[in-house]
């Protein structure tokens, strides 16, 4: 089995070429790699599929300095999906708070960006730009992984 692992070595999809666009100023302190909280704001599930596809073992968005973590404590950066409901809107800009200057702000697929298919609905208080200020926006309904590993290089210059 080991000389199986070690002929076939790393199975992971080639890098991308770097993007191309410009960096945050933010991004340029992050020195090479950013911790990212992910907030759920009301989005119905698809681009967390994509999340998780992007930082499973094909894609590997870790190997390029990005990494989810538990805690905005803990976070440079949040990665918000889906419009922000009424009953999130606070919860957001308080996580939002939670984590420390200089901080940036992820706006992923369309309902982030402009509320989506959900754009006029009763719960929701609009997109995220209209919470808290947004750095990267991420289009797609749901984003291809390959647009948020190409999104997280860009922040992490890697």
């Amino acid at each position: 089995m080991w000389r199986k692992i070690v002929r076939t070595g790393r199975v992971a999809e080639p890098a991308p070429e770097r993007p191309d666009g410009e960096v945050p100023e933010q991004a340029a302190e992050l020195a090479g790699s950013v911790q990212i909280r992910h907030v759920d704001a009301g989005s119905c599930n698809g681009c967390e599929v994509e999340i998780a596809s992007a930082f499973g073992p094909v894609y590997d968005a870790e190997r390029y300095g990005a990494r989810l973590v538990a805690s905005p404590r803990h976070a440079d950066a949040l990665m918000v999906t889906g419009p922000v409901t009424r009953n999130m809107e606070m919860a957001l800009r308080r996580t939002h708070d939670a984590v420390s200057e200089p901080r940036l702000v992820i706006a992923l697929g369309d309902c982030a960006r402009d509320c989506g298919v959900f754009a006029g609905a009763y719960g929701v208080a609009g997109a995220v730009r209209d919470v808290v200020d947004v750095d990267v926006e991420v289009p797609g309904c749901p984003p291809r992984p390959e647009a948020i590993v190409a999104a997280l290089r860009g922040l992490t210059g890697r």
